[in-house]
């Protein structure tokens, strides 16, 4: 009975979401990205466009949403929205960064993007225009996944802070205090592999057209280098998001290495009080800010 409930709960939900789309105004960009998408499928097989493709949506994704926070730093004005602004970039920490980057890249990550295909061919995913989601489906999807990933990343990536392990594996990730948007994948090749895993569990759960592989990709490198960004922007629209933990909630792990362990949402710190620490310094950086605006006047 409950599950009918909830069935019927998922269909009148779907059904209210597509009668509103009907009233909205044809995207002017469907088009040219359906000529885009059916161009590809002419010209490239499906192992290319799986394996390929793939790789050009992580990197080019990954690098342009790096450059705001990368131009940040030489924006006098940006620089009240730095969390800890005591600890700036420096060139020779960012060409670390990115040497290792490009290593993890095209020896780790690449290995497992070549995967793609052979996954979508054996799930019978397809490739085709017309069998493509409604963006509301994709933003559900992109959604269920946020939330596997998130849960999965909280227990792995508080395992990792074991002290037996620590230092073998996450150490590497926690070796910038102060995180910039470039350091989200920058970590040993282990942990690449372990907290990936989460990545791709709901692709496996969700997956019913390769797009979902591309939007997944694309939302989850904006969240990761969002909160590593070491930036708190006002009027960030991934604020929107509901429990979304954001820079400062992940910006407090990387300057107290303990709590706030999940990726993406706040629950899991809470249910466990892993975000103690971090709920102790923002009362009293708020009790800091109100003797000085006392001061002030």
């Amino acid at each position: 009975m409950a599950v009918n409930d909830s069935v019927n709960i998922l269909n009148s939900a779907y059904l209210a979401v597509e009668y509103i789309d009907s009233f909205l105004p044809d995207n002017p960009l469907q088009q040219p990205f359906k000529n885009a998408w059916n161009y590809m499928l002419d010209n490239y097989t499906k192992f290319q466009i799986a394996t390929w493709g793939s790789l050009i949506v992580h990197e080019v994704s990954y690098f342009l949403l790096c450059v705001p926070g990368f131009i940040f730093q030489f924006i006098p004005y940006m620089q009240k929205y730095k969390i800890q602004q005591d600890k700036p970039e420096t060139w020779e920490k960012q060409w670390k960064c990115f040497k290792t980057l490009l290593f993890n890249h095209f020896f780790i990550q690449l290995p497992l993007i070549c995967g793609t295909y052979y996954f979508t061919e054996y799930f019978n995913i397809p490739y085709e225009w017309e069998e493509m989601p409604r963006w509301y489906v994709l933003v559900a999807q992109c959604f269920g996944c946020a939330v596997i990933e998130d849960a999965w990343h909280y227990f792995l990536h508080r395992l990792l802070h074991h002290k037996r392990i620590y230092k073998y594996i996450h150490k590497v990730h926690h070796e910038f205090v102060s995180p910039f948007g470039m350091q989200a994948e920058y970590a040993h090749p282990l942990e690449t592999l372990i907290l990936g895993t989460g990545f791709f569990i709901g692709i496996v759960v969700f997956c019913n057209h390769v797009v979902l592989l591309w939007a997944w990709v694309i939302c989850r490198l904006m969240e990761t280098i969002d909160v590593h960004s070491g930036y708190d922007v006002p009027l960030n629209p991934l604020h929107l998001v509901p429990f979304y933990a954001g820079a400062r909630f992940h910006d407090f792990h990387h300057m107290n290495f303990i709590g706030n362990y999940a990726s993406t949402f706040t629950w899991w710190d809470r249910i466990f009080g892993t975000d103690s620490q971090f709920i102790a310094y923002q009362e009293k950086e708020k009790k800091k800010q109100g003797i000085t605006k006392k001061k002030a006047n």
